[in-house]
């Protein structure tokens, strides 16, 4: 018997293969780290260089002798500055959670958006009774629908026009008839149902059939449902903004409290820590709203290829009518 290889088995915890799963692309290390950087740095890049000027700035007053430093001896400003900050890191934790379990929800619907449409795909294929030629070609038509379901709700909640790879699952009669709509995915979802709902007046599905196959698009429905609500309900913007007054606060004490004993560091020390807590902030900002196409958000276009090959291997089977017994 083959032994298993822990060596190739621990590889697939690196960061290039972690991002190929996430991503479905192949990079370096490198490639990696500067492209889910890329986006946050270029944000607060412009406060870090204003914290370590004004950092810099507080040392060099300090050096020409200045009282600006807070005194050793005061012991109500030091235990003020440390209240504040243990406020202001409960806050930002709990503005961090709070954005991670909206990314969550969202990954948790698209994972359920898979498993729904290969259950409705499946039973398509299966259940669904083909009288004439005609009807195993409406039928593939038919499937190809549930992924367009998929791709039409990530181009919805990317607020993105319709694209070529939507046009290619359908009619051109069809994709006409989308772009007039004024939500394409509701609209995909009507027609599966009521090609279903047509099957069954053709006594091509029984009405528990039926109704299997339905609660699949009621499900489809229910997840678009959750992801709309993700969206349109944000963090209430009052957390963001008072979070950022009080990081900006904290920047301009900081270098007052550290000054007397870091001199001329206090610039450098601010620029990390500046550095540290902006990041954390943004990337909380960034993953709020996860389906957009920010390098840290969902990986929608994966999850929609992912619906794509699963759809295909099963219109693939059941044109070559393969059965295991």
């Amino acid at each position: 018997m083959k032994q298993p290889n822990y060596f190739q088995n621990n590889s697939k915890n690196s960061l290039r293969d972690k991002y190929h799963l996430y991503k479905g692309e192949k990079l370096n290390w490198l490639q990696v780290t500067l492209r889910l950087e890329r986006s946050i740095i270029s944000i607060i890049l412009p406060w870090v260089i204003f914290c370590t000027i004004y950092g810099t700035f507080i040392s060099f007053l300090a050096h020409l002798g200045l009282p600006i430093a807070f005194s050793d001896s005061s012991n109500i400003l030091t235990n003020a500055v440390l209240s504040f900050n243990i406020g202001f890191t409960l806050l930002l934790v709990f503005r961090t959670n709070t954005a991670h379990d909206r990314f969550w929800e969202g990954r948790q619907l698209w994972g359920a958006l898979v498993n729904t449409s290969r259950n409705l795909t499946r039973g398509i294929a299966i259940i669904v009774k083909e009288k004439t030629p005609q009807d195993k070609l409406e039928k593939e038509a038919m499937l190809r629908l549930v992924t367009a379901f998929a791709v039409a709700m990530k181009l919805h909640l990317r607020s993105v026009p319709l694209d070529t790879q939507l046009a290619s699952l359908m009619s051109e009669k069809q994709y006409l008839h989308l772009q007039d709509s004024d939500h394409p995915p509701l609209q995909i979802a009507y027609w599966i149902g009521d090609y279903l709902q047509y099957q069954h007046d053709r006594n091509c599905l029984n009405v528990y059939q039926l109704t299997t196959l339905h609660n699949c698009v009621d499900d489809l429905v229910d997840i678009l449902g959750g992801c709309e609500r993700i969206l349109k309900t944000p963090l209430p913007l009052i957390y963001t903004i008072k979070l950022r007054q009080l990081l900006l606060i904290f920047c301009l004490i900081l270098p007052l409290e550290i000054v007397s004993f870091l001199n001329w560091w206090t610039g450098i020390v601010m620029a990390f820590v500046s550095f540290t807590l902006l990041s954390i902030e943004q990337i909380g900002s960034e993953i709020e709203e996860p389906f957009g196409f920010d390098p840290n958000d969902l990986p929608l276009n994966t999850i929609c290829n992912t619906i794509s090959n699963n759809v295909e291997e099963l219109i693939r089977l059941a044109s070559n009518n393969v059965r295991s017994y």
